[in-house]
Formats: C-alpha cells, sequence, structure tokens
C-alpha cells in the first residue's frame, strides 16, 4: 500500500515512523531546571552526528494529544545541559517506568529507582546504573515546528566520556559483544543487541572492493547466492586467482559424483556455507572451480 502523508493523521505518520525507521538507539536524559529540580527522561529520535566536535543530537517531540512540550526542553532552556545514560537491558524496564508523564517537579529518579552519581563537569546528574554516560552541552535547540509531533532538535556537544571498565579491553578498546544495548521499535516493541545478535561486516576503507559489475557472470547470476553473499565476494581488493594447490575433500566429492546440469548448484550452495562463516577466500576457491568463464586479469587490484 501506498500512503501520502498528506492523507494521515499526525499520529498515523509517527505510527508508521517509528515501525519503520527502527532500530533506534535511546537517549536516557538526565536534566535539571534552574532551581535544581532534575528529571529523567528516555528519547528514541536520537543519534551520533558528529566527531570532531563530538555532537549528539536527540528530539524531545511536542506532544501529540495537547502540543505541551516536554519538561526536558522546558529544562534545557534554563539550563543547557545533560547528561546521556545509555540504555541496556538490564534497565529497560525502569526506563520505561521513567517515561511516564509525571507532573513537573517530579523525581524520577526516584519513580523508576535509579540512583543519581555527580556529574565530572555538568549540573545534571548521571545515573549511577548506567554503564556508558556522556556529559554534555547543548550548542543549540532547533524548533522544526510548533504543531503537535513536531521535533525539537537538541544539538549537544559530548565534553567527558564515562565507560564502565568491564566494557573495555586493557588496551581501551570498546569490548561491543559485553554492551546489552537496547533499541526502540514501533508501540511497544524494542530490540536486544546481545552476542547472539551480533555480527561484523568487514568495512571498505581505503582499498576498494571490485564491486558486483566485476563479478564473473556465472557467480553473479547465480541462483543460490543472495545479494548478501555476492556483497561478500564483491568486497575484496583484487580478482582473486584460481590456486592450483588448493585442495578441498568436499569440494572433490561435489565434482566426482555428480553431473555437471547440478554440479554448480551444489558447489554454489557449499560457497554459501562458506560465505556465512565468514571465509571468503575459501569460497572463492569452491565457486572458481566451476566458472567456466574467469576474467583474464584475475590478479588486477584497485588503486
Amino acid at each position: 500500500m501506498t500512503f501520502n502523508t498528506i492523507d494521515l493523521s499526525t499520529a498515523e505518520t509517527q505510527y508508521y515512523l517509528q515501525h519503520i525507521v527502527a532500530p533506534r538507539p535511546v537517549c536516557f536524559a538526565s536534566t535539571t531546571d534552574k532551581n535544581g529540580n532534575v528529571n529523567l527522561s528516555p528519547f528514541s529520535f536520537f543519534n551520533l552526528f558528529s566527531s570532531n566536535p563530538p555532537v549528539v543530537v536527540f528530539s524531545p517531540v511536542r506532544r501529540i494529544r495537547d502540543n505541551s512540550e516536554k519538561h526536558t526542553l522546558e529544562n534545557l532552556r534554563e539550563v543547557p545541559e545533560v547528561v546521556i545514560n545509555i540504555v541496556t537491558f538490564d534497565m529497560v524496564q525502569q526506563v520505561s517506568l521513567s517515561s511516564c508523564d509525571y507532573p513537573k517537579g517530579t523525581d524520577e529518579f526516584l519513580k523508576s529507582g535509579f540512583t543519581k552519581q555527580k556529574a565530572s563537569i555538568v549540573k545534571p546528574p548521571m545515573v549511577k546504573e548506567s554503564r556508558a554516560k556522556l556529559e554534555c552541552r547543548v550548542i543549540e535547540i532547533k524548533s522544526l515546528g510548533e504543531k503537535g509531533g513536531a521535533g525539537q532538535l537538541v544539538i549537544a556537544e559530548v565534553v567527558c566520556f564515562h565507560i564502565n571498565d568491564e566494557l573495555l579491553s586493557t588496551d581501551k578498546k570498546f569490548m561491543q559483544e559485553k554492551f546489552e544495548l537496547i533499541a526502540r521499535l514501533g508501540c511497544d516493541w524494542y530490540a536486544r543487541i546481545s552476542p547472539a545478535t551480533l555480527f561484523k561486516v568487514e568495512k571498505p576503507n581505503l582499498r576498494l572492493g571490485v564491486g558486483m559489475d566485476a563479478l564473473p557472470a556465472e557467480i553473479k547470476n547465480s541462483s543460490v547466492l543472495t545479494g548478501n553473499h555476492l556483497g561478500q565476494l564483491a568486497n575484496v581488493h583484487a580478482l582473486p586467482s584460481q590456486m592450483s594447490e588448493f585442495c578441498d575433500s568436499r569440494l572433490d566429492a561435489l565434482c566426482y559424483y555428480f553431473k555437471e546440469d547440478n554440479k554448480t548448484a551444489r558447489v554454489h550452495t557449499y560457497a554459501k556455507e562458506l560465505l556465512d562463516e565468514g571465509k571468503i577466500d575459501q569460497a572463492w576457491q569452491v565457486l572458481l572451480s566451476v566458472t567456466k568463464e574467469y576474467i583474464k586479469n584475475a590478479t588486477w587490484e584497485t588503486n
């Protein structure tokens, strides 16, 4: 189905957007007003936008039901500082509780059972239970509109990190697999980032991948390999040569026992399994064993 936003209510537009633009990281923001009253609230319109200067952006949207502003936004106009406490799975239920529309002046730290921890630079307190905290100073608050549902972009510069030691290796590298983040989707749905759901994709940096257009036709037009598999093969920096010394007992069996008309599909299935295991070089050699037309300059490498 196709929906033009002009035909949808604001609530309907938000409903579809929150399901489609997902998962979203959660900004668990602690702020304070000019009298020192603390507010704590989560926002899923949040992300990283710059490293130099280090800038994050989140948006306390005007409430759709009555067009009122969030207490977080009111606080930031009075004291333009915020701590973004990163949310992990072990605290998600308490974080959700803090999102209740309590009356202004209510201390959500008390309501949600979190512990205040003094920040190093900014006035608002940190959430002690959070395993990573960002102390920030607000650069600008940019309104995207004055109607209910309008975003109010808070552009904030990170001035200090706090990261639990257990998340860092001895050489201060972040161990992503130990950080069970949560992310927001539509309605009541959340996502849990755990070691079982993590995977790596080799990122092309200074050296270019050869690209899909450089793949031999029999590989590119495979009925077995998906776009993801072809993307792995096309991300090599040089088209590999078929190695005469390459030896694989399973490949030998496939080539020996199956006729030409179904051998290719079975070999491609084997290569698919290798790619799923991240064994790209081995998959290439397996595929080249049944590729009739292979590019002549197979050792060509991109600059």
